[in-house]
């Protein structure tokens, strides 16, 4: 061989083991978490072994079901398992007692409580969502071990049910120690950075607004229906460092406020733009700069690079010199509405900075932050029809599987009623992501069904001791879990992780019965199939049919507030809009988003304005314009709020109450631009 060959050859020979670890690096998370799954379920079945449990398998499947790639999002999902566990277990034993001779009682009982337990999984979010369905299965699965071959209950279930109970607190323990030993958590620190980066970019805007008034003023809106999407995005996150901490999640109404907060900034700021884009270019700027001079030095540049390292360093003094400034900006001497209105969306930008500024400061655990309110916040239900979709859905399932069963006395008809109710009642809050998950879901554990067939009838019978048992398990977790961490098929890869240990179902004594293998899975897919129908003949709303809605609801509720006798608080108004913005599907149209935040600042202009039409004695000439809004005719709104100005600024200077007169016609601008700004929204069909 030629020396140039050897030369070429030997880099390749030597520089192999680097290439190998390079490849390797990005799946070591997956790999590690693999590892952890393999251990909890191990070490959650060994102690159901040692105890003697009957249905063993149970810890290892909870131990399963609770591993999450973060300890947070682990522990907070045991938690919220062991409180779903207890309620289910509760309800059956109550069921049993109501209907203990009644076989038709029993089972229209079991199917109303899976139809309430997916209803209130439908209107919760995150964790607890997980809850309200687990508090559904788990009658169905207790149900399935006390039922006959016909449906009559046999009287066990408060045997059953604290049997199941023990063995699922087993795993959730088991899945708590072996990811606190594992993993120092990282959710806290995830999400300071996510406050801070979210926080510092709509600072950013504002200043950038201000600094570039008139008709240097790039278009705003493409970046701020942007940062709407990312204050959505933090509510998983706050969830997840709420599980990592006792003390967070006691605090838990200030992550609550500093995101309505974020909103009421975006607001605030939107509106500030738009205002500014309105005014010719001279008086843009003096009035900018007016503003812009009481803006917190330390906030004034645009956001850099590493921005939110900057504010993770010391926001309680950020939080203070916003708090300044808001005081500054309300007490700043204005003469022109125009400049007022400027002065307040600046201060409602900072207030909203500021109560994300304390967020963060509780979980940077600055020792200068103050100490905190124990307020609580107020909760909205965004829409109640999907949740009367998924009610009625769950219902249907649940009781048409209950009739065939009874008609064909398959004797794994109770199995599949359990499974139909876990997928009917889990997957319920996928909206229209429900049937495809399902599909995925029967894929994945039609996988798992057969890898527990190889492991159950080809590996362990030659096998003996728990070592060798959990050495047979891991061949399949290991990999499994770390597939569930890949971006491809990742809901086929999840159940067929978790649903592998009930369907070995490994105990101390194994039965290698086929039959009885093939019919218990049968009755899994059986089960998953008939959930798979129904989320295909009664869908779930489309995220199409879920924005409007959330739009229409909004306006009908807008146009309601505009001639009520008694309006709403504008706490109250804010919150529930706050709750709609939350939880607008990812395919809304940007424009949609806008439209959403446009409905927040008219109804609070319009909560405002009436407000100081009392005390103005200005009702007669306001409840016009706020007619015309209720009627959905901008047009005629905004020339009765502009004659409602003209009065406003016709009142002598020594008149009584000028700051409030100035803040009414700041507030009569910013009402009228947003009402031209959203015409078509704001102008469509009347909402009854």
């Amino acid at each position: 061989m030629s020396q140039s060959g050897l030369w070429i050859l030997g880099p390749r020979q030597t520089d192999w083991p680097n290439t190998l670890r390079s490849a390797l690096r990005p799946a070591a998370p997956a790999l590690l978490f693999g590892l952890r799954l393999w251990v909890a379920v191990c070490l959650a079945l060994y102690i159901a072994f040692w105890l003697e449990l009957d249905n063993a398998y149970w810890a290892g499947t909870t131990a399963a079901l609770v591993c999450q790639p973060s300890l947070g999002a682990s522990l907070r999902k045991g938690w919220f398992r062991m409180v779903g566990t207890t309620v289910g277990a509760v309800a059956i034993v109550v069921l049993t007692a109501c209907f203990p001779q009644n076989r038709f009682g029993f089972l229209l009982g079991l199917a109303l409580w899976g139809a309430a337990c997916a209803f209130v999984a439908t209107l919760l979010r995150n964790y607890a969502t997980y809850a309200a369905a687990l508090a559904g299965y788990t009658v169905a699965i207790i149900a399935s071990d006390e039922l006959g071959a016909v449906g009559g209950a046999n009287g066990q279930a408060f045997t059953l049910a604290i049997t199941r109970a023990s063995e699922i607190c087993i795993g959730i323990v088991c899945a708590g120690v072996v990811l606190a030993a594992t993993d120092f958590g990282g959710a806290r620190h995830r999400l300071a950075t996510l406050f801070a980066s979210v926080a510092a970019e709509i600072m950013g805007q504002c200043n950038g607004s201000l600094l570039l008034a008139g008709s240097d003023l790039p278009d705003t809106r493409p970046v701020g229906r942007e940062l709407i999407a990312r204050v959505v995005a933090l509510d998983p996150i706050i969830d997840q460092a709420i599980g990592e901490s006792s003390y967070l999640r006691y605090h838990s109404p200030v992550f609550q406020r500093a995101v309505n907060g974020l909103f009421a900034a975006l607001a605030g700021w939107r509106g500030m733009a738009a205002h500014l884009a309105q005014l010719p270019h001279d008086q843009a700027r003096a009035e900018a700069k007016a503003v812009l001079e009481w803006l917190p030095k330390r906030l004034r540049a645009a956001p850099l690079e590493g921005e939110p390292t900057r504010w993770i360093a010391d926001p309680t003094r950020l939080r203070l010199a916003c708090d300044e400034a808001v005081r500054a900006l309300s007490d700043l001497p204005t003469h022109a509405p125009s400049s007022r209105l400027l002065a307040d969306q600046a201060a409602e930008v900072l207030t909203g900075t500021s109560h994300a500024l304390l967020a963060l400061g509780l979980l940077v655990e600055d020792p200068a932050r103050p100490v905190l309110p124990r307020r609580g916040v107020r909760l909205h239900v965004p829409d109640w029809l999907p949740a009367f979709v998924s009610a009625a859905r769950a219902f249907l399932t649940i009781g048409a599987v209950e009739l065939v069963w009874i008609i064909t006395a398959w004797p794994s008809g109770a199995g599949t009623i359990a499974w139909a109710a876990i997928a009917v009642i889990l997957l319920a809050p996928r909206a229209d992501q429900a049937y495809a998950t399902t599909i995925s879901f029967m894929v994945g554990t039609g996988l798992a069904a057969g890898l527990a067939a190889i492991v159950n009838f080809a590996v362990l019978p030659g096998l003996a001791g728990f070592a060798a048992l959990s050495a047979a398990v891991g061949l399949v977790l290991v990999p499994a879990g770390a597939l569930t961490l890949q971006p491809w098929r990742t809901a086929m890869f999840i159940p067929m992780a978790v649903n592998f240990v009930p369907l070995l179902a490994p105990a101390n004594q194994m039965n290698y019965d086929p039959q009885q293998f093939y019919n218990a899975s049968s009755a899994i897919v059986a089960g998953l199939g008939a959930a798979a129908l129904a989320f295909r003949l009664l869908p779930p709303l489309s995220p199409g049919l879920q924005t409007h809605r959330l739009l229409t609801l909004t306006l009908r509720e807008l146009r309601r507030l505009a001639t009520s006798p008694v309006p709403p608080t504008a706490i109250g108004w804010e919150s529930r809009i706050y709750s709609r913005l939350s939880v607008l599907p990812e395919q809304a149209q940007p424009l949609q988003r806008a439209q959403l935040l446009a409905a927040l600042s008219v109804g609070s202009q319009i909560i405002r304005l009436r407000r100081v039409a009392r005390q103005l004695d200005l009702r007669l000439w306001l409840d016009a314009a706020l007619d015309a809004v209720a009627g959905g005719n901008s047009v005629v709104a905004t020339e009765c709020l502009a004659r409602v100005d003209q009065t406003l600024a016709a009142l002598p200077s020594t008149s009584p109450r000028p700051r409030i007169r100035l803040r009414a016609r700041a507030s009569l601008i910013a009402l009228s631009e947003a009402l031209t700004r959203h015409a078509a929204y704001f102008n469509a069909g009347t909402p009854r």
